[in-house]
Parts: structure tokens; sequence; C-alpha cells
């Protein structure tokens, strides 16, 4: 893993950054959220970018995620979103470990989670795949509304997630993070829900993800460099 002061001064430029981000597009530093894509990160890494300032932190894979959370467990206002797909046979787990489920893409999904956790209902957002590449999760554009009907009562939805197809440069991203903001904005309108929050945006992308109107972005190497193997 880097040096605790490098992970530091990598969080500083990469803060800096969202910031003159947001600047461009009339927004605060305090409008985005940065969750720091922490998966196969070692728990000493994620414990100097908490000392660094960070808060949020971002997983992929539950076990994974319980064990290193449980090692970091003095870090007691750290927030935890789960950012992998997560399947119905690990909600229990899931919902015990993550305080945010940012890959909702099924009713039978939110069922499992509304069944491992009743009351609260459990924060997630919509994982939308605007590419319709079968190798992703997500749901649907077309399906995203009827989605939100079945899950509304069972979890608290927040707003939407994706991760847009591969481009060669970070505004050929740009198209689909619009796409997104565009869809949120029209679910608003016909769901009565809020969905104030839209995490796009990656270490490759997160700063036009921003200027299209991201409240989360996930960004990993640019704080953590490349992960161990």
């Amino acid at each position: 893993m880097l040096a605790a002061d490098e992970i530091g001064a990598r969080l500083r430029e990469v803060r800096d950054r969202i910031a003159q981000s947001a600047q461009r597009s009339g927004r605060t530093l305090d409008a985005i959220r940065l969750v720091l894509a922490s998966k196969t990160q070692p728990a000493d890494a994620v414990r100097a970018a908490y000392h660094a300032g960070a808060r949020d932190f971002g997983e992929n894979y539950i076990r994974e995620a319980a064990a290193k959370r449980a090692e970091l467990a003095d870090l007691t206002d750290a927030t935890w979103h789960l950012i992998g797909h997560l399947q119905s046979n690990k909600t229990r787990l899931a919902t015990r470990t993550f305080a945010i489920i940012q890959t909702l893409d099924s009713a039978r999904l939110a069922d499992a989670i509304a069944h491992a956790q009743p009351r609260p209902l459990m924060p997630a957002l919509i994982e939308v795949n605007l590419g319709g590449e079968p190798t992703k999760s997500g749901v649907g554009v077309s399906d995203v509304a009827s989605l939100i009907d079945a899950a509304r009562a069972k979890v608290e939805i927040l707003g939407l997630m994706t991760i847009p197809p591969h481009a060669e440069s970070a505004t050929g991203a740009r198209s689909y993070f619009a796409k997104l903001r565009r869809l949120r904005d029209r679910l608003a309108a016909t769901t009565g829900l809020a969905l104030s929050d839209l995490s796009m945006g990656m270490t490759e992308d997160f700063e036009v993800a921003i200027e299209e109107g991201a409240t989360m972005v996930r960004v990993g190497r640019a704080v953590f460099g490349e992960r161990p193997q």
C-alpha cells in the first residue's frame, strides 16, 4: 500500500479537483460526497484515508467489507457503502455491514433486503444499466419506474447509481451522466420521491460526472493507487 502521508496528499488533491469541478458547475464542495472505493485495499490504507479526513468508504465484496469494518471498529463515524453487486442470499450480512446499498437492481432484492431489515428501511440507490450491457448489473432504463414502485415501501430509495460503458476519455461518459440526471428528474416528478442522490463518476471521469450533477463520486485509484493483487 502507499504510505499514509501519500494517501493523505492524494486525497487532498482529489478534494481540490472536486471543488474545482463543483465551482465550474455552480455548486459547492459540500454538495458532493466522496466515497473512497477501497475494494482489496488493506485496513491500514482505509485508516490512513480516514485520518486524512475521509469518512465514506465503498466496498464491492461483502465478506471482505465485514472483516475490514470489524478491524476498523474504532472508526465509529465512518460510513460504509456497498458499491458491488448484491446477491439476495447475502442481504442479512450486507444490512449489518453497510449503511447504504448503492446497487439495488430488482424487486426480488428489495424483498430480501426488507426481510433482513424491515425497520428502519435500508437506504439504497437503484443501479441503472444505461448502456444495456449484458456483463453489468443494473436495471434497464425502461424498468426503473416499475422497480421504484415495487421497492419504495421496502427500502429507502435515495436516488440512482450508474457505471457507464467504457469510454476512451472522460468526455465520452458525459452523455451517460446527463442521461442519468434527466432520468432522475423525470422520475422525481412522477413518483413524488426526491431521488436527491446521483452516484456516478469514478477515478477516470468524476470531474465530468460532477459537472453533470453527481452528488456522490466513487474514487479509488486516485487516492489509494493501484489495487493490491
